[in-house]
């Protein structure tokens, strides 16, 4: 097991805030268990369980509670988001997240670097139908837009057959091709930090 040297913070965006259960919460909750070999160690966020305000911007104000996650977004080496999928699509949470992560865009270090850049990121997905490569292929877009890096083979998920409602948190056991994933997932994003805290990207122009 690595020394404890990089943090995590996984955003659990659920349509569910707590103490209600979540399969979203499991499976990002087990990807940061499984990268705790690789010295990593982080908390978890149910984003529903904090005012985060509609806008593109670092702090909407009148008590908007976005800042103190973007503090701690800022605060890790790696970010993960935990989203379930609802009609083929990330939840409407995770889009909140997104659009608040825009304003990194214009949230530049002393050498015009987004002051996201030498973060990792990587998303755990889950539902009951085929939404998974979808939503991925959205996050990631907007992840790698404001700055967010993504390791090989970013995403562990869960999409259970179509038309049936059974939850991921319900089954007996996680699936193998699930846990595999996760330990990929886990391996390639704690790899991935450790390079670019070491050798950041150089400055822009």
């Amino acid at each position: 097991m690595a020394d404890p040297d990089l943090t995590a913070l996984v955003l659990v965006c659920s349509l569910k805030a707590s103490p209600a259960r979540s399969s979203s919460e499991l499976l990002g909750t087990q990807l940061l268990a499984a990268m705790a070999p690789h010295g990593v160690t982080g908390r978890v966020i149910r984003v529903l369980d904090h005012d985060v305000k509609p806008g593109v911007e670092t702090d909407m104000g009148d008590g908007d509670e976005w800042p103190a996650i973007r503090t701690a977004i800022l605060a890790s080496d790696i970010l993960v988001i935990a989203t379930p999928t609802w009609m083929g699509q990330h939840s409407s949470v995770c889009m909140r997240v997104l659009e608040r992560l825009d304003a990194e865009l214009s949230e530049l270090d002393d050498e015009g670097r987004p002051q996201v850049y030498p973060r990792v990121a990587a998303l755990a997905v889950v539902g009951n139908e085929d939404g998974a490569h979808h939503v991925s292929a959205d996050v990631f877009q907007a992840l790698d837009d404001v700055g967010f890096t993504l390791p090989a083979q970013a995403v562990t998920y869960w999409n259970g057959a179509a038309m049936h409602k059974t939850d991921y948190q319900d089954l007996d056991e996680t699936p193998e091709e699930t846990a595999a994933a996760t330990k990929l997932v886990a391996t390639n994003t704690a790899h991935l930090a450790r390079v670019l805290r070491d050798h950041p990207y150089p400055p822009v122009g």
